[in-house]
Formats: structure tokens, C-alpha cells, sequence
């Protein structure tokens, strides 16, 4: 089954998906932020969509590992997803963090490196944001995985 990551951020989140395999991650696309309850509901249907066992949100916390005003709304947004998943009868998707600390930065490093616009940076940093965190979430169950 694939694995979904969610950059989540004020006004986007962006979002990522693994293969079957759970080895590559891929970007999807970014949705423009309007509202806790209808985010999770397009998250939701992206979930059943693409058959999804685990969703990876990125917790942003600051440089010393403790909470930023924005770690607290993302926890709020996994509540939201947590309660949507349970009133659609799904409550086996499992929600997990991964830590997104540099990120977006490094998303930022990787456009520039393919010669983006500013621009177009701006449209797909959170999309590609979403890929460093499941390709970071993907890497470190290989490794936990017996060989």
C-alpha cells in the first residue's frame, strides 16, 4: 500500500505519495488552504483515492527539537484527519510525524538546482517540501526493516 506525506502550512499543504513498494517518493500536488474541516476532507479523499496506509505529516519544530507556534496547528490538523478517518470507517490508516525540520529549505536547494523561476518555485516548494519528508519517513523503515 502507498504512503501519503502532508507538508502542512498555513496556506498550503503540500503532498507527496510513495510507490507500492514504499521505496520512491513522488509529488502530487499542493492544495490551497481554506479551512481545517474541508483540508482533511480533500486529504481524505486523496487517501481513498490512492489507497493509503500511513500518512506522514511533517512536525515542524524549532532548531532544539521543541514545539513552534506552527507544531501546535499541525496537531490540530492531525486531529481534524484523525476524526475524519474514524466517521469514514478508516480507522487502520495510521498518522505518523516525521520531522521536517530544514525541509523547506532543502526543497528550496533542489528548484534552484533545476533552474526554477521564483515563480515556479513559489507554486511547488510545499509539493516538493511533502517529498523530502516521505522520501526522510521512507528511508528510516527500510533501515528499521530486517534484512
Amino acid at each position: 500500500m502507498k504512503v501519503m506525506a502532508l507538508d502542512v502550512g498555513d496556506n498550503r499543504i503540500g503532498i507527496a505519495l510513495s510507490d507500492e513498494l514504499q521505496i520512491i517518493a513522488q509529488g502530487v500536488c499542493t492544495i490551497e488552504r481554506t479551512g481545517i474541516k474541508k483540508d482533511s476532507g480533500k486529504i481524505l479523499a486523496l487517501i481513498k483515492e490512492n489507497g493509503c496506509s500511513t500518512v506522514v505529516i511533517g512536525l515542524p519544530l524549532r532548531l532544539n527539537g521543541s514545539d513552534s507556534p506552527q507544531t501546535e496547528k499541525v496537531r490540530e490538523f492531525r486531529t481534524a484527519l484523525e476524526n475524519k478517518l474514524k466517521s469514514n470507517a478508516m480507522p487502520h490508516v495510521g498518522i505518523v510525524y516525521q520531522d521536517e525540520r530544514f525541509t523547506t529549505s532543502m526543497a528550496e536547494k533542489v528548484l534552484i538546482s533545476a533552474d526554477l523561476s521564483r515563480n515556479k518555485r513559489k507554486s511547488v516548494i510545499d509539493k516538493q517540501a511533502a517529498v523530502i519528508i516521505l522520501q526522510s519517513y521512507l528511508d528510516s523503515i527500510s533501515k528499521r526493516e530486517p534484512e
